[in-house]
Order: C-alpha cells, then structure tokens, then sequence
C-alpha cells in the first residue's frame, strides 16, 4: 500500500515509517527542511516538500496516495489555538481528498480531558475550531461518513523509548535542573504508556483491521503513577524524590506540570482485540530504569 505520512521524521513518525517500510509498505513523506528530507530518503521513502499550513501539497499527498497517516502536529505551548487551527485546515483539507474513496485515514490524537479511564467507546468532548487540537478527532471521524475509512489514533501521554524528547525526557530535564525528582500531591495520579514500537505496529495493523469510525488506542499501560515515574527519573539521574505541593506544581514543573497534575489514563482491550495487536515493549519504568533517558539526556550545560 502506498501511504502518505505527515509527521514522518517525528518520534512516533519516524518509527511508524520504520515498520511500515518493514512490512513492504510505500511511503511518502511530508519534510519541511533539507534535513528531514535527506532523513526520509536515506530510508528509501519518497519525499514531499512542504509543512503543514502548505494545503495545495497536502492535497497532492493525500490525492497521491491509498491511505494517509496524519501523525504532524505543531506543539507550540505558546500559542495552542494557532496551533489547533492549522491541524484543523491540514485535516480538512486531507479529509476532503479523500471522499469517496474508502480509503484509509488515520489522525493523531490524544487522552487528556476525556473521563477516566478512557475506553475507545468514549466520545471526544473536543468539537469545532475553538477546541483543544483544533477539534481535528471529531472533524476525521465525521468523514466516515462521506466514504473515508477514517479513524482517530489516541496515543498515550508518553510514548517512550530510547530518543523521546517528549513529556519524560522533560520531566528528567526538570529533575536534573531542580536536583530533585518530584511528583505532585500524593503521587497517585497516573498516566498510560506505550512503547513507541507498539505504538507503530498498532498503526501499521490499522491500516488492514481498523472499520471506520475507529477509535484507537495506543496504549500498553494503563496507569503508571506518577510517584513512580518520579522515581525512576531519581534512580536513572541519582537524584532524591520528593512529593511537590499541589500548590507549587506549575511553579516547580513549568510547563508540563499541568499535564504531571492531571490523570491521563486509558485502556485499550477493544484496540487489542479489533486488530489482533499486543502490546509487546518495555514498560515505561522498565524502560527508565533500563537506561533509555539517561543515555539520551542532554547536560543542563549544552
């Protein structure tokens, strides 16, 4: 199957393009810099220059194509409405490509703000332009029904491994820059997990198993606590653990403290029985503890 990945040099892109390349897939790659494109071509995908506001090439991709993975997202904390409109032109204009034609088209999204522990039965409560990520779960989603085999990917809030830069690697930034690993309140709130290899095989058995209406998730552990994230982050950098008062989380976190504060977790049963997927990675503690932040860390100094 020829498929048409945005996204495809990011965390999750590039290992979802790994196991599709693997698994005798075509792809073409979204790149917006020469360095993307030389790290697309290099693993003998196809390249097309453009980013997410350019929709003239989104349309060429997706028109191009027999399926579409819309993994890109530009996570720009400083301005998420701006953000959430762009993703939200990018999927109409990939959605409306493909009307009509039942192909496969796969949108990332995300567990935060839905009831928990979210089961794929829960609908998203993020509708319309002014919702979080631009609303894009329910804008693909309503495109089954114009003849689209479109499904929503909810990824859990890490997706981990050796390489992310994502919400643990921060955590551990803030650890080594703070000298403490600290976890808010009591440490009971807790968040899914997924390796990112698992989080890939999910998306390639998707593209032959997910009906559409699909709401998938990536997610190999339900609920890890925080507290214990915490501690691994102190085992892997030799720090002390402390609990952090609910009052000074966003002091003490910055940023991805309102997401440390908040319960993201999720099951994904119904996932693993409707693709024949199991979840076969490191857990994310495991994971920690096995080395994959600490020989990725960057000294506070660089």
């Amino acid at each position: 199957m020829h498929v048409f990945v945005t996204g495809a040099t990011g965390w999750i892109g590039s290992a979802t393009v790994n196991e599709l390349l693997a698994s005798g897939h075509r792809v073409t790659g979204l790149a917006r810099s020469d360095a993307s494109a030389a790290k697309l071509e290099s693993k003998g995908v196809e390249v097309l220059r453009g980013d997410l506001g350019d929709l003239d090439v989104l349309r060429r991709g997706a028109e191009g194509a027999e399926a579409v993975i819309h993994l890109g997202f530009n996570h720009d904390f400083s301005d998420p409405a701006g953000a959430g409109r762009t993703d939200r032109a990018a999927v109409e204009t990939l959605g409306s490509a493909l009307v009509g034609t039942e192909r496969p088209f796969f949108v990332a999204s995300g567990l935060a703000g839905i009831q928990q522990p979210v089961t794929e039965d829960q609908v998203s409560p993020f509708v319309g332009p002014d919702a979080p990520r631009g609303g894009t779960e329910a804008l693909a989603l309503d495109s089954a029904d114009q003849g689209v085999r479109s499904a929503a990917l909810r990824f859990a809030p890490t997706v981990h491994g050796t390489g992310d830069h994502g919400f643990v690697a921060e955590l551990g930034r803030v650890a080594r820059e703070k000298g403490v690993s600290g976890y808010p309140g009591d440490g009971t709130n807790a968040w899914a997990a997924v390796h990112v290899t698992d989080a890939a095989r999910m998306i390639r058995l998707a593209l032959t198993g997910a009906p559409a209406g699909a709401r998938l998730h990536a997610v190999g552990e339900t609920a890890v606590p925080t507290r214990q994230i915490a501690e691994a982050i102190g085992r892997a950098f030799d720090l002390p653990v402390a609990s952090i008062p609910a009052d000074q989380v966003l002091d003490h976190f910055g940023w991805i403290g309102r997401f440390f504060g908040s319960p993201m977790t999720a099951t994904s049963l119904k996932t693993q029985q409707l693709l024949g997927w199991t979840p076969t990675g490191p857990g994310l503690i495991t994971d920690i503890d096995s080395g994959a932040y600490a020989l990725d860390a960057v000294p506070l100094s660089a």
